[in-house]
């Protein structure tokens, strides 16, 4: 059984984009979120 050859597919390399663009999104709202309002408010 040869695992790396497995994960060939065209269809993991789009499930792990689709992975890693919903957690870049997920920080980036995050940031935007609960960032930004700290640091404006912490600056009053």
């Amino acid at each position: 059984m040869n695992l790396p050859a497995d994960f060939d597919h065209p269809a993991w390399l789009t499930a792990a984009g689709t992975i890693a663009s919903y957690l870049l999104i997920l920080a980036l709202m995050t940031v935007l979120l609960f960032g930004v309002p700290y640091v404006i408010f912490s600056a009053l």
